[in-house]
């Protein structure tokens, strides 16, 4: 969502997309930070955890083929996500939607910043020099700040002027930019574990290679929502399209391309680390490589220039909702955004953990966002869908699924998190 997971920036509104335009900026939707936890989703689940990566994968599309009809039950009400839960269940259902899109990329935001922390210790541990310091002789205090704490705190900072920017289109971001940065992952791991003497040419006894887990399974599947959660952009994608109709394709052309790419990545890190893959695949490649070195900084860049892509839209809520009573002027609304990034920074120094992370939000949010309001709302507008028959019997199987994955997925992560806390 990460995806992974994001709104669109103004670009994405634009009238008269065209088709490949159109499936540019769906892979960039559904392509994020995600690639980068997939082998360790695989090394949770084992080697049959694929056939779940498909599974999760077909429902996601079909879901989001049901916005697509939602959308055009009223096509000149609905334009936005959050319009289809007001056309379903009125005022409630808007807020509803509302409330679990924002905190979906209210916790991808807080993922960015753990990426960054993992990242920069990754490239700058304490014996090495950045900004022509070496990091140990700062003397930190490691019971109260480690240095991955320390390069989440210097990312804030550095990202922190972006997000005074309400006209995301100056920016400069462009979604060709975040589906290359997906490729260019993919590539290096590939090249460091074929060529590089390491990964596939020099693995252990230690790399061990499961073909199933049952217990790590809720995790593998939480995952993997997480990576398929684009959903609140789809609407805007569709009606930015010249013709309107083409949007299935698209849809199909988006999740088969993100597939084959998460799937590689997953094979990929998999092959090359066994078990002993760590939560972002960058985590474990060796330091020493030019190919290492482009993953991580292709790794690196990405947030710091879709973090106020991801936090605008609830800024613009917060900024909306008080507005009756005051009059937002531009201090108002940078000092909105410079909370919002410090609530953000404080949660990520509290809960470092990127894969846990990442399973609690696809299992309480993205399993709400992508699967649960999708059949709700399509069951509640199209009336022919409640009559009895093999849509009506799928939507059900799909409801039970996502119900068990949510509920099974965020008790699993929310244990994970509290026993790496204690």
């Amino acid at each position: 969502m990460e995806s992974q997971n994001q709104l669109p920036s103004t670009q994405f509104l634009a009238k008269g997309t065209t088709f490949l335009r159109t499936c540019i900026n769906g892979i960039n939707a559904l392509s994020g930070v995600g690639i980068l936890s997939i082998p360790f989703a695989i090394s949770q689940g084992g080697w049959v955890s694929l056939i779940l990566l498909l599974m999760v994968a077909i429902i996601c599309c079909y879901t989001a083929s049901l916005l697509k009809h939602c959308m055009d039950a009223n096509p000149l009400m609905v334009r936005t996500y959050t319009d289809i839960g007001g056309l379903a269940f009125g005022y409630k259902g808007r807020i509803l939607v509302s409330v679990f899109v924002y905190l979906e990329l209210y916790l991808v935001a807080v993922e960015f910043l753990i990426l960054e922390g993992d990242n920069l210790e990754k490239l700058f541990p304490s014996s090495s020099p950045l900004f022509g310091l070496k990091i140990g002789s700062l003397k930190v205090d490691e019971g109260m700040m480690n240095y991955k704490k320390m390069y989440m705190i210097l990312s804030a900072v550095l990202i922190l002027p972006t997000t005074w920017v309400k006209n995301l289109g100056s920016l400069a971001y462009v979604s060709f930019g975040g589906v290359l940065a997906s490729i260019v992952l993919v590539l290096c791991v590939g090249w460091i574990g074929a060529t590089d003497g390491f990964g596939f040419n020099q693995r252990s006894d230690n790399d061990h290679h499961r073909v199933l887990n049952l217990h790590g399974l809720p995790t593998t599947i939480s995952l993997f929502v997480f990576c398929y959660c684009g959903h609140s952009v789809f609407p805007m994608l569709c009606n930015s399209m010249k013709n309107r109709t083409q949007f299935s394709k698209v849809l199909m052309v988006c999740f088969v391309a993100s597939t084959l790419s998460y799937g590689s990545m997953g094979i990929l890190g998999y092959c090359m680390y066994g078990d002993n893959i760590k939560s972002q695949v960058t985590l474990n490649l060796p330091l020493n490589k030019i190919s290492t070195k482009l993953a991580i900084y292709t790794t690196l860049i990405n947030p710091i220039t879709k973090y106020a892509a991801i936090t605008n839209p609830i800024a613009i809520a917060i900024e909306d909702s008080l507005s009756p009573n005051f009059f937002i002027t531009k201090k108002i609304a940078i000092l909105i955004r410079t909370l919002l990034l410090i609530t953000t920074l404080i949660l990520a120094l509290f809960i470092p953990f990127f894969a846990y992370v990442m399973a609690f939000t696809g299992s309480f949010l993205s399993v709400t966002t992508s699967i649960l309001i999708p059949c709700l709302c399509y069951l509640k507008i199209n009336k022919s869908a409640r009559e009895f028959g093999w849509e009506l019997i799928l939507i059900l199987t799909i409801l039970v699924l996502g119900i068990f994955i949510g509920v099974f997925g965020t008790c699993s992560s929310v244990n994970q998190i509290v026993k790496r806390l204690s």
